[in-house]
């Protein structure tokens, strides 16, 4: 039986990648999901699985320097939102890639080249990070929710404005809203500034969905909503990126 490691920081993205990855093999065991490079490599150290599963982009150590530490104990596979970063890898020895969001064709050409390349020891990616890595992460380009049994992939273009909730960040569209698990303040530095402005310590508005912006008289600002009813209050230590009213 195959030792597989997941490590990939969007817990219901990983959730997919595991479910998808045992119903097309299902003599594989997935013996650990980590949420950052660091735990993978811990992980790695720990369990000494036979593949690795790396997402390019995550906290702490990225995928490729998690590669670069693995060395030959484990052949990996990488997972990225960018083609031109996996080819690169898979060009200095990994196994295969897959790109967000998920494929399952995709998937099952990568495990079977990862059968086919099992009895081989595994790639020396030691040389990857300096050709592959790129210079600062890229600006995130999907949010993936679930509903119910159900996961869903929601483009971050359709999001109208993201909302603290407790526990939780709620992803508002024109029409629906959910709920995912990262925080206010890691969206923030994984979404395009240019478009997604923090206008209240609870909320982050896609610039494209503000249909205007009113003071009142007691000088508190407010966003009004191209395709939502409600409006959005900006709080004074964002209202500068609306000075001129």
């Amino acid at each position: 039986m195959t030792r597989i490691l997941i490590a990939e920081d969007e817990a219901l993205l990983a959730t997919e990648i595991r479910e998808e990855l045992l119903r097309q093999w299902p003599e594989a065991q997935v013996v650990a999901m980590a949420r950052d490079g660091h735990e993978a490599l811990r992980l790695v150290e720990q369990l000494q699985p036979e593949v690795c599963f790396l997402d390019v982009q995550m906290p702490g150590l990225s995928g490729l320097e998690v590669a670069q530490l693995i060395g030959r104990r484990a052949h990996v596979v990488f997972i990225t939102a960018h083609e031109r970063y996996a080819v690169q890898a898979f060009d200095e020895g990994a196994v295969g890639y897959l790109l967000k969001p998920l494929d399952p064709a995709r998937m099952a050409k990568t495990l079977l080249r990862l059968k086919e390349r099992l009895p081989q020891p595994p790639a020396d990616l030691g040389g990857l990070q300096a050709q592959a890595a790129p210079a600062s992460p890229e600006p995130l380009r999907w949010i993936t929710v679930q509903r119910g049994r159900e996961l869903q992939l929601i483009t971050v273009d359709d999001v109208v404005y993201f909302r603290a909730d407790n526990k939780y960040v709620a992803v508002v569209t024109a029409d629906t809203e959910a709920l995912i698990s990262v925080p206010l303040k890691e969206l923030i530095q994984r979404l395009d500034g240019e478009h997604f402005w923090q206008v209240h310590r609870s909320t982050i508005v896609n610039a494209h969905a503000i249909k205007s912006v009113s003071r009142a008289l007691s000088g508190k600002l407010s966003i009004a909503l191209k395709s939502r009813a409600e409006s959005l209050e900006v709080s004074p230590a964002y209202s500068h990126r609306f000075k001129q009213l």
